[in-house]
């Protein structure tokens, strides 16, 4: 059984650990701080998309929902904000990242040059004390760019279907 929280790519594999470094724990910790300042330097700024998928598998169904970079972080920060809340006032029945980490599965990255297409699935949920689950059930494929001499997320297509293997 895998590690959920150990980076699947070896430390000589610098590209991938990396970015595995940036999209996974990194990313994880700062949604639970609700601490966009965490993850602001992962990003290009300039010409930034993000396009969310809704859960759709037809791309007709598709939405520009972040055209700039400070549209994903207010709605990133909103989330974040939220999930803290819940946290706060003691819906969940476990660790919030542990449980987060278990779900989340970064094996694939293929790289090109400067640039990396990486696909970060969701697969889980975190145990609520009412007994339901919140479920975390999504795949993101990220564009990421090496960008002073650091990798970067310059754009995505988020909250795409994702069904079990």
């Amino acid at each position: 059984m895998r590690d959920p929280e150990a980076n699947p790519f070896p430390m000589s594999d610098e590209v991938r650990h990396a970015i595995w470094e940036m999209l996974v724990p990194r990313d994880i910790d700062a949604f639970l701080a609700a601490d966009w300042g965490c993850v602001a330097d992962d990003f290009v700024e300039a010409n930034f998309t993000g396009l969310n998928a809704r859960f759709l598998a037809s791309p007709d169904e598709w939405r520009l929902s972040f055209p700039t970079l400070a549209s994903y972080r207010d709605e990133w920060l909103r989330q974040a904000r939220e999930a803290k809340a819940a946290r706060e006032a003691g819906l969940y029945a476990e660790d919030a990242r542990a449980a987060i980490f278990r779900a989340t599965r970064l094996e694939e990255i293929e790289v090109e040059g400067a640039a990396a297409l990486v696909r970060k699935r969701f697969d889980g949920g975190i145990a609520r004390t009412d007994g339901g689950l919140d479920r975390m059930n999504w795949q993101t494929l990220y564009i990421c760019r090496q960008e002073d001499a650091r990798w970067k997320i310059a754009g995505f297509v988020g909250y795409l279907p994702h069904a079990r293997a």
